[in-house]
């Protein structure tokens, strides 16, 4: 796997002087795809922050060709693209060993962009999906989408007298890839650099369709002080609210079992997001319950599809 410091040795696939914010998550996991593939790498991503902000015409931060449709068909581009390289390469015109990724935020892919993810996925395209979850719609203004904790205050769901925030759990997309029957899946974040540069390169290594969902923090739409990205990207992991484990052919894989589980409250307090939901005892127990049900099942998981 490769470290911080071997990756700033290898060419640089992601050019600085984009418009993403400073601290921003998602140039990090960017960067630890990118230099997880020592194949030449064609890249398809669906509208969103990483798209706005890399691409303005006439301009472009990519050194890797770069493909950007709508909010909702990364996942079809992406097969379409993989299936037409997969065609010339049988015909003799295309000699090259060429790596597919494709990128949605949790906005494209939780949502809008789950159907033609579902069907590259169970179509079996040799191509990794990677979504950057920042849990809203940041780019259109900080919305609530299917990734969204329970609790969190946004455009949509805003915190008030009659609620403290979104009022449902958020949909567990990384078990619905799983339920594909696909050879690999994961969870990272981009605070864990060497596992994620891990997965990643071991996703590059399988043939076939991967998924991997990586944490990418949002500094306006979360609210906290931009020296904070990886901190908090590391607390998400020590309060088991995104559990760091792969599912590679069924058999599940903890990665990162916290030597001290902390309670939720710490990741709270490091955002504005969650002000209003702090001062609800009973809904921080409640919330707190369900995430230990998830973490307790999630070690179940392991021992089970790892028995002899």
């Amino acid at each position: 796997m490769s470290s911080p410091k071997q990756a700033a040795a290898v060419e640089n696939k992601l050019n600085g002087g984009h418009r993403a914010c400073a601290g921003c998550g998602f140039p990090i996991a960017i960067k630890e795809v990118l230099s997880s593939c020592k194949d030449p790498i064609v890249v398809v991503s669906a509208t969103g922050c990483l798209e706005v902000t890399t691409t303005i015409y006439p301009y472009s931060a990519w050194k890797v060709p770069f493909l950007h449709n709508a909010f909702e068909n990364a996942g079809a581009t992406c097969s379409g693209v993989e299936g037409a390289y997969q065609s010339l390469k049988k015909q003799g015109k295309i000699t090259k060993n060429i790596k597919f990724v494709a990128f949605g935020g949790d906005g494209g892919t939780y949502d809008i962009g789950l159907q033609s993810l579902s069907g590259a996925m169970e179509r079996g395209h040799d191509m990794l999906y990677v979504c950057n979850n920042n849990e809203a719609y940041m780019n259109t203004g900080v919305q609530r989408s299917s990734a969204t904790p329970k609790g969190t205050s946004t455009t949509t769901s805003p915190a008030g007298k009659v609620i403290n925030g979104k009022q449902q759990n958020p949909k567990d997309l990384t078990e619905i890839m799983v339920a594909h029957n696909i050879p690999y899946v994961a969870q990272t974040t981009v605070g864990m650099w060497p596992d994620a540069t891990k997965k990643f390169e071991k996703a590059f290594s399988i043939t076939g369709a991967k998924f991997v969902n990586i944490y990418a923090p949002c500094i306006p739409g979360w609210g906290y002080d931009n020296s904070q990205t990886i901190k908090i990207s590391k607390l998400v992991a020590d309060t088991c609210m995104f559990p760091i484990y792969e599912v590679e052919n069924g058999k599940y894989k903890i990665n990162y079992k916290p030597s001290t589980k902390l309670p939720i409250t710490e990741f709270y307090k490091t955002q504005t997001r969650f002000k209003a939901l702090l001062k609800d005892e009973a809904a921080i127990a409640s919330i707190q319950a369900y995430y230990d049900a998830k973490w307790a099942r999630l070690l179940l998981m392991e021992e089970a599809t790892n028995k002899a």
